[in-house]
C-alpha cells in the first residue's frame, strides 16, 4: 500500500472555533492554513468577553496543548448555577434555582485564544488576510481560496483538500452556499462588560458585590427581573463579567459585526435603566466597567446540512446560537474534535465519507442545542412560547422554575464524538 496522502485545509477565521479546528486537523496529520482579516492577534482584552467551557470541551483543549495544565491555570470554577430574582427593594430575596453539581470553568475569551493560538505554529497563520472567494474544482477534490493581503492590496491564491468555514455567525462561506438563510433576530440584544478591579479589591463596589452575591468565584448567576435577566460571574485576575438582556427593535447594522459600537449618550441611557431594574450594587459594577458593548443577539433555525462538497461549516457558521445555554464556545470545540476524528479516520482521499460523518454526529446535537437555548432565552426574557405563558420570576411557582438550570440542555452530561 502506498503511503497516505497529506491532506491540506484552508481555515477561514482566526477566532476560537478557527484555532480549535487548527489544533484538531494538525493532531489529524493535515497541514492547515489560518486565514484571519485581523491584522494581528488579539492582545489584552478586545471586545471579547467572558465564556464558559463544559467539562467535555475542557478536556478535548487540554488533549490539543503541550502544557495541559495552562487551561486550569487560567480558567475559574463555576461549580454552581444559580437562579435568582429580587423583590421590590431590589435586594436578592429569593433563589429559584440552585445546581452546585455544575462543573464548567470560566474563561476570558482572550485568555482562551491567546492560549489555543500560542500552542500552534505561528506560520500556519495568515492574518491581515480577508477571504474573498472560493471555487472547486470540477472532480470536488481540491478548493481553490482567493484572499487579499490587506496591507498591501495583494491578491494571493491557497489550493486545499478542505475549506473550513469558521468565520462566524455571519458567514460570508455560508452565504455561498445558502444564499437565503436569514438570521433570526432575538427581540433583544446584550450589555456586555468585564471590570477589572485588580487593585480595588478592598472598594465599596467589589465588598458590597461580594456581599449580595457571595458564591462569586465558583457561581454563574443568573438574576431575573419580570420581562429581563442578567448575568454575573468571576473571570480569572480578579474580573467580573456582567451580561444584561435587554428589549429592543433589531437595531441596524453596517458591515459584519453583531457587536455594536456605543456612544456615551447610549452608556448613560444604559445605567439609568439599570438603576430602575437592578439592586445598586450590580449597577454600580456595570458604571465602574470600562468600555461596556452590545452585542445583537441572533440565532437561526438549524440547517439542513453543513457541508458542501469539500466546503464544510464549523462553529458559529454552522449554527448561529444565542448564549442562554453557553453552547457557543463548547459546540465550537467539539465541532472542531469531531471534524478532525472524521477526517483523520477516513483520510484525504474520502472527504465527503467524512464530512458526511462530521454532520451526522454534529447536526442532532447542536440543532438541539441551538433550539433549547432559544426557548431558555425566550423564558428568562419573559416572551411568549406556545406551550407556556410567559415566564414571570415575580410569581413563577417552583414547577414553572424547572426549565431554569443549564442542566436541561440536550446532551448537558456528554455529546458523541462518534457514529458509534
Amino acid at each position: 500500500m502506498g503511503e497516505k496522502k497529506k491532506g491540506k485545509a484552508v481555515i477561514v477565521g482566526g477566532s476560537i472555533a478557527g484555532v480549535s479546528c487548527a489544533h484538531a486537523l494538525i493532531s489529524a496529520g493535515w497541514d492547515v492554513v489560518v486565514l484571519e482579516k485581523s491584522s494581528q492577534p488579539p492582545k489584552g482584552s478586545p471586545t471579547g468577553a467572558g465564556l464558559a467551557l463544559d467539562r467535555q470541551a475542557f478536556k478535548i483543549i487540554e488533549s490539543w496543548l503541550r502544557q495541559p495544565q495552562l487551561l486550569q491555570q487560567t480558567t475559574l470554577p463555576l461549580t454552581i448555577d444559580q437562579n435568582q430574582t429580587a423583590d421590590g427593594e431590589k435586594e436578592v430575596s429569593r433563589i429559584l434555582t440552585r445546581d452546585e453539581d455544575f462543573n464548567f470553568r470560566a474563561a476570558h475569551w482572550a485568555d482562551l485564544h491567546g492560549l489555543l493560538y500560542n500552542a500552534l505554529p505561528a506560520e500556519v497563520f495568515l492574518w491581515g488576510h480577508l477571504y474573498l472567494s472560493f471555487r472547486t474544482s470540477e472532480d470536488k477534490t481540491s478548493v481553490t481560496v482567493e484572499a487579499k493581503a490587506l496591507q498591501t492590496e495583494e491578491i494571493i491564491e491557497i489550493n486545499g483538500d478542505l475549506l473550513v468555514a469558521a468565520d462566524g455567525c455571519l458567514s460570508s462561506i455560508r452565504k455561498t452556499f445558502l444564499p437565503d438563510l436569514k438570521l433570526r433576530y432575538s427581540g433583544y440584544c446584550a450589555w456586555r462588560g468585564v471590570l477589572d478591579f485588580s487593585g480595588n479589591e478592598n472598594s465599596e463596589t467589589i465588598m458590597s458585590i461580594q456581599r449580595v452575591y457571595p458564591d462569586l468565584g465558583k457561581c454563574l448567576y443568573f438574576d431575573l427581573n419580570t420581562g429581563s435577566h442578567t448575568v454575573l460571574y468571576e473571570l480569572l485576575s480578579k474580573r467580573l463579567n456582567w451580561i444584561w438582556y435587554v428589549h429592543q427593535p433589531e437595531p441596524e447594522q453596517k458591515g459584519y459585526s453583531v457587536t455594536m459600537k456605543v456612544s456615551s449618550d447610549m452608556i448613560e441611557n444604559m445605567y439609568q435603566e439599570a438603576e430602575k431594574a437592578w439592586g445598586p450594587e450590580l449597577v454600580r459594577v456595570m458604571r465602574e466597567t470600562k468600555e461596556p458593548f452590545i452585542n445583537i443577539i441572533y440565532d437561526c433555525d438549524p440547517l439542513d446540512r453543513i457541508f458542501l462538497d469539500n466546503v464544510v461549516l464549523i462553529g458559529d457558521a454552522a449554527h448561529p446560537t444565542t448564549p442562554h445555554g453557553v453552547r457557543s464556545t463548547n459546540m465550537s470545540i467539539l465541532d472542531a474534535a469531531v471534524l478532525g476524528k472524521c477526517i483523520e479516520k477516513w483520510g484525504a482521499e474520502n472527504i465527503p465519507s467524512a464530512l458526511e460523518e462530521y454532520q451526522r454526529i454534529r447536526l442532532p446535537v447542536t440543532s438541539k442545542q441551538v433550539l433549547h437555548s432559544r426557548r431558555m432565552g425566550r423564558i428568562k426574557q419573559g416572551l411568549a412560547l406556545l406551550d407556556r405563558k410567559p415566564f414571570d420570576p415575580k410569581t413563577a411557582s417552583s414547577e414553572e422554575c424547572e426549565e431554569l438550570p443549564q442542566k436541561n440542555m440536550p446532551f448537558f452530561a456528554s455529546v458523541p464524538l462518534s457514529v458509534d
